[in-house]
């Protein structure tokens, strides 16, 4: 079994999600961009993710989709990162990397397709409002220097890259605690390293 780490991807995706973790770990990868629609489509890369999207990663034979799992998954297949905590100070880093991953996400684009949730429906969807995931969302921001405490990890990458995103596409509204993390994360030479890549393989307007 090969020890190679391909990943799948555009620059024009949550892909760019996963390549700054990938930077992060300092490992070898190999990339393969998709296009959109057929290619991603097509029954070779169906077999890898069956959703036709990407990002994913194939890593020892072992396939990995979502950005959040893939960076949860690299943290702990590149372990001399330093990316994930201890196990036993997991709780925080777990806990709003999978927020992130659903109610953020999820009440976002809910947001940029402009569908609102009545407010006598509220408690049957698990984000409840925007404003009370915002709310949330800058309460994990203000706590410590990073979601998980006084070191980065591959929360940041997932959780950051939300917030920079939302506040970038204008789902999400520049609150400035926002703004203060996005900055102190987005500057990492990881961060801006994984940008140029991604941004010199998007094509040139026509």
């Amino acid at each position: 079994m090969t020890d190679e780490l391909i990943f799948f991807t555009n620059p024009m995706s949550r892909g760019r999600i996963a390549r700054w973790m990938l930077e992060e770990t300092g490992c070898a990868y190999r990339t393969e961009i998709l296009g959109f629609g057929p290619e991603m489509k097509s029954p070779d890369y169906l077999a890898i993710n069956p959703m036709g999207k990407v990002p994913a990663i194939l890593h020892r034979g072992k396939i990995v989709t979502e950005a959040a799992a893939i960076c949860a998954y690299l943290a702990d297949a590149f372990p001399d990162a330093g990316l994930a905590p201890p196990p036993q100070d997991r709780a925080a880093y777990y806990r709003w990397m999978f927020f992130a991953a659903g109610p953020v996400e999820a009440a976002l684009s809910n947001k940029a397709f402009g569908f609102e949730v009545p407010a006598d429906r509220r408690g049957m969807i698990g984000y409840g409002s925007v404003e009370n995931v915002v709310d949330a969302l800058e309460y994990a921001v203000t706590q410590s220097e990073y979601i998980a405490g006084d070191r980065f990890t591959a929360a940041d990458v997932y959780v950051g890259s939300q917030i920079g995103w939302g506040m970038m596409f204008g789902t999400l509204e520049k609150r400035p605690a926002f703004d203060a993390y996005w900055q102190r994360i987005s500057s990492r030479p990881a961060a801006v390293r994984a940008r140029e890549i991604d941004d010199a393989l998007v094509p040139p307007k026509a």
